[in-house]
């Protein structure tokens, strides 16, 4: 939206349009200054693709690395600290709210959902998809949100009822501005980066890879193929891991699936890069030799490479 300056009309000069403010959204008072201020270095970093994982208005591992690297990127002294003076470097080319209305619909709250979710493969793997557990999961995934800040910016709200209208976070658009040619895994950083075919990088993202158990390769692979929504396929003879006794199981597709909504296949055989039904221990939690994201990473990263793009291990796992 647009608006003329009076005194423009006034002068009879040709008008010049002018940008309209920002619209101002109400955020609760029990969101401290601190909390805005983290929320919205992590949204301006989340759609500048240095991702922070769940935004969720803490100052936690994730964010710090997220900082350096956009630092790092951007030739700023590298600290790895949310400042002012950090927000308004990015600020700069990004005057977009950090925040956003999103009013409920009647696909939001449809489903089907899985109230609880199974633990046991075998369980697992009897349902029709391992979906969301209801609208909060949903809604906190599709804005890259912690389902506890999710809530607190909406106190109020019944989450079950089309029409409701929510305070959200305005996070980045789905695929990255180029095709990726080269994908860096960095083991002693726990953290994957995407580099287009002229080396520029286009993002980096927080990550979980591999365990003292069960190690992420190491050297050159390549990318052998991209699946959205994929099943998941437990299958003792190839793996290391799982129940003794357990016999070969498929897992159908859904967010909650044990590889999360994408699952980008290595050249190196059973090894990937994929999603996770559970984005907040990304960098937290080891995994079992994969690479795994946030389910939003993972889809934006396979939506934006093709088969051949090639992926280089490096570092050593400093989580077991």
């Amino acid at each position: 939206m647009f608006f003329i300056t009076v005194a423009t009309m006034l002068a009879g000069a040709v008008p010049v349009a002018t940008p309209a403010a920002p619209p101002v959204i109400a955020i609760p008072a029990a969101i401290t200054p601190k909390q805005r201020t983290l929320i919205r270095a992590e949204v301006l970093l989340d759609r500048a693709h240095f991702s922070p994982g769940v935004i969720d208005g803490s100052d936690g591992a994730n964010l710090r690395q997220a900082v350096s690297a956009y630092q790092a990127a951007h030739g700023l002294t590298i600290d790895g600290k949310v400042s002012d003076a950090l927000i308004t470097a990015m600020a700069t080319t990004d005057t977009v709210n950090s925040v956003q209305n999103y009013t409920i619909t009647d696909a939001d709250v449809a489903g089907p959902f899985v109230a609880k979710l199974p633990t046991d493969l075998a369980e697992l793997a009897k349902l029709d998809s391992p979906a969301y557990s209801g609208p909060v999961e949903q809604l906190a995934e599709r804005f890259h949100m912690d389902e506890v800040l999710l809530k607190a910016l909406n106190p109020e709200a019944d989450f079950g009822k089309p029409g409701t209208v929510l305070v959200v976070t305005a996070v980045a658009v789905e695929k990255l501005s180029s095709e990726v040619a080269r994908i860096e895994v960095d083991k002693g950083k726990q953290a994957v980066r995407a580099f287009g075919a002229d080396g520029t990088l286009l993002a980096s993202y927080p990550a979980t890879v591999g365990s003292a158990e069960r190690p992420a390769p190491t050297g050159t692979w390549a990318v052998r193929a991209v699946a959205p929504a994929p099943n998941y396929t437990f299958d003792p003879k190839r793996l290391t891991f799982g129940k003794p006794g357990l016999g070969k199981l498929t897992i159908k597709p859904g967010p909650n699936n044990p590889v999360g909504s994408t699952w980008i296949a290595l050249t190196k055989d059973t090894y990937g890069i994929h999603g996770t039904p559970d984005p907040r221990l990304i960098g937290k939690r080891a995994s079992h030799g994969c690479v795994r994201l946030t389910n939003w990473d993972a889809h934006q990263l396979g939506a934006s490479v093709k088969a051949g793009a090639k992926v280089e291990f490096m570092g050593t796992e400093t989580r077991g």
